[in-house]
């Protein structure tokens, strides 16, 4: 964090709470472009977030506002700046839904987090949507027939059409007009949150608190219930996902304070199930597929196998059957292969050693195997942290480090390069029955850059394929530093 950085956020703080700040940590961004930062004084506990979006930033603290009025749990907001640039809210605490259900399990309690949740989500649609003002959206005002379409031509350009499959468009392209009509028709359209998902529900003990609402418009309010109860991520069982569903309905029957048909209530709601699922195989497709970010590829049969078990299960109640054609074309065996990575089993072979080395110091590592080959990485052209004296201490392993890498430089991008070419090595040596892969990374003093790349591809090739992994530092190594195989 730069000092400028530092005083805004000690300034609003000041004239926010009357007190100075103790202490300014930047949290490690999850995605998008604001910055966040924990925020302590003497008594006071809050999270300064600084966007460059000003109009994003606008929508949200007007949202936050509107919503804390009706009681919503919703974060509230301390401060902002006089240009929008910089706003401290409430600390909301930072352990998700997602993060409590992948801990514990299909839990009753993580069930009652779940009806919380959805019932919160009630209120605020119902609630929220009284005099709100639809022109605070950051663009479209309204989730209807032309927002719809974008979703689905947004699913074919980035997904489908990649895929190579033989199809009428003419008739497609009628099919996703009879179903944004239909969609765009549903009786309860008040405020759609647009994210609902279980990573922007976070927990404080046994309460629910919501946030990422910005992108909220008016809309049906089925999209945000099949966004947090398909959310691929989180898998939850069908019993839940039927059970909640009714829960929902209830809720919204005692906002209301009227009865609702539960059969076209539930029809529409499967049309919406189908739209957000279509919609999250588009983006990682997009992140994917054309931007090669290997986190989203490896999404992509998570995704397949919940579209599948949605058509499997589950009626739109529309003739549409161009489209039905293809998702059950997109949902076959042959599909989510292209796309589920080879796994290593007990019987593999294959070790990949991976290296991070000073050229300064020890240069390149000598591959000792048979065949020897492999890759070496020069990381020396991505901005370096050692140049800073906040960092020459520290590797890159340590927090600040990190940091400073995925915010402050092209490594991400680097790395996306990096794991596109060593997965076709990984495979094929796999396939091949190949015993050793060498995969060395250099950097001037194998500190930071290097170790970070090495930690990075580690937990990748981990991830992805269960490969069995050497990591070494041979700088760090040479140090006594403690060398273990990188959390995921």
């Amino acid at each position: 964090m730069n000092s400028s950085t530092n005083t805004i956020i000690a300034t609003l703080y000041r004239s926010a709470f009357q007190q100075d700040a103790l202490s300014i940590e930047k949290i490690p961004q999850s995605g998008g472009d604001r910055e966040y930062y924990k925020v302590r004084g003497t008594n006071q506990a809050c999270v300064a977030t600084i966007g460059n979006n000003l109009k994003e930033n606008q929508t949200f603290i007007q949202f936050a506002k509107h919503f804390r009025a009706i009681g919503a749990p919703v974060p509230e907001i301390y401060a902002v700046s006089e240009d929008y640039a910089v706003y401290l809210q409430e600390d909301a605490g930072d352990q998700s839904l997602l993060q409590v259900l992948e801990r514990e399990g299909y839990t009753d309690a993580v069930f009652a987090l779940f009806q919380k949740a959805l019932k919160a989500l009630a209120h605020l649609q119902i609630e929220g949507h009284q005099n709100i003002n639809y022109e605070w959206c950051i663009t479209s005002k309204e989730f209807g027939k032309q927002a719809i379409l974008s979703d689905l031509l947004y699913f074919k350009y980035y997904f489908l059409d990649t895929l190579g499959l033989p199809y009428d468009k003419e008739k497609l392209i009628d099919d996703f007009e009879v179903l944004s009509i239909y969609l765009a028709r549903a009786d309860h359209r008040y405020f759609m949150y647009r994210d609902f998902q279980s990573r922007n529900i976070l927990i404080q003990g046994e309460s629910v608190r919501l946030i990422d609402f910005q992108g909220g418009m008016k809309g049906a309010v089925q999209y945000d219930v099949a966004s947090l109860l398909w959310q691929a991520k989180a898998a939850l069982p069908e019993e839940w996902k039927t059970k909640l569903l009714e829960e929902y309905i209830v809720s919204l029957e005692a906002v209301l304070g009227e009865k609702i048909d539960r059969s076209r209530f539930i029809a529409q709601y499967n049309g919406y199930v189908l739209i957000r699922l279509l919609q999250v195989l588009g983006a990682y497709g997009f992140r994917g597929l054309f931007e090669r970010k290997a986190h989203f590829l490896t999404s992509i049969p998570l995704a397949l196998r919940n579209l599948k078990s949605f058509i499997e299960n589950h009626q739109v109640g529309l003739s549409v059957p161009e489209f039905e054609r293809l998702l059950s074309l997109i949902t076959g065996e042959n599909i989510v292969q292209r796309f589920d990575p080879q796994r290593a089993t007990e019987d593999t072979p294959l070790v990949v050693e991976i290296n991070s080395f000073s050229y300064k110091t020890n240069g390149i590592p000598k591959d000792d195997s048979v065949h020897g080959g492999g890759f070496v990485f020069d990381c020396r052209s991505i901005f370096n942290p050692g140049r800073f004296d906040a960092y020459k201490t520290l590797t890159g392993r340590d927090k600040e480090v990190k940091d400073f890498l995925e915010q402050q430089s092209k490594m991400p991008q680097f790395l996306n390069s990096v794991f596109s070419i060593v997965d076709i090595a990984v495979e094929d040596y796999m396939q091949r029955k190949f015993e050793k892969l060498q995969v060395s990374f250099g950097c001037t003093g194998g500190q930071h850059r290097s170790v970070y790349a090495a930690d990075a591809l580690a937990r990748h090739l981990k991830n992805k394929y269960g490969v069995k992994i050497e990591l070494r530092h041979l700088v760090q190594d040479a140090k006594n530093w403690i060398n273990t195989l990188p959390q995921s």
